[in-house]
């Protein structure tokens, strides 16, 4: 049975990277957001956080495909914040990738039909290093993934407001049910 590839998709400051590190607490494998790595490292560096939008899109979709198969052969679901169907969007709407690219690269790194969508959530909003989005940029973000994930062919499963348990709770019984 091949490894399931779990997305968690939607605007920054919504709750993803909490809900990734409780399910790696209990030990499931996880895949960090590439874009948050790769501006630390811009950061570091003393480069500005994000080139522009093709470049930048170009580079997260090379260490999302590198993530998506060095964690593809193990046991039990593998957890995602956001991952290459996101960086296939920004190429897309920059006029970078023609739609037979985008199609191929689809069916070549599926991930499982339901995606996981944080909406935006106000009371736990932060910026931070990484994170400079204003709330109502978090909110074009979340629906712009929205679309752009219905429209490769997902379904969007949104994730509940509720402490990082039950949201935890939420998504493990959901795909278990999926099973």
């Amino acid at each position: 049975m091949p490894t399931r590839r779990i997305v968690f998709a939607g605007g920054p400051g919504s709750g993803k990277t909490t809900l990734l590190d409780a399910l790696q607490v209990r030990g499931y494998a996880v895949a960090a957001d590439s874009a948050r790595c790769i501006i630390r490292d811009r950061k570091s560096r003393s480069l500005p956080p994000r080139p522009p939008a093709r470049e930048f899109a170009e580079t997260v979709l090379r260490a999302d495909i590198r993530q998506y198969r060095e964690l593809g052969s193990g046991p039990g679901p593998v957890f995602f914040e956001r991952g290459i169907v996101d960086a296939l969007c920004v190429l897309h709407e920059t006029g970078a990738m023609p739609e037979r690219e985008l199609e191929a690269l689809l069916s070549a790194y599926p991930y499982d039909p339901r995606v996981f969508v944080f909406p935006p959530w106000e009371a736990i909003y932060v910026t931070d290093a990484e994170r400079d989005q204003t709330f109502a940029e978090a909110q074009g973000v979340h629906r712009a993934a929205c679309a752009w994930y219905r429209r490769c062919g997902y379904e969007i499963v949104e994730v509940p407001r509720v402490d990082v348990e039950r949201r935890c709770a939420f998504v493990l019984s959901a795909i278990d049910a999926a099973a």
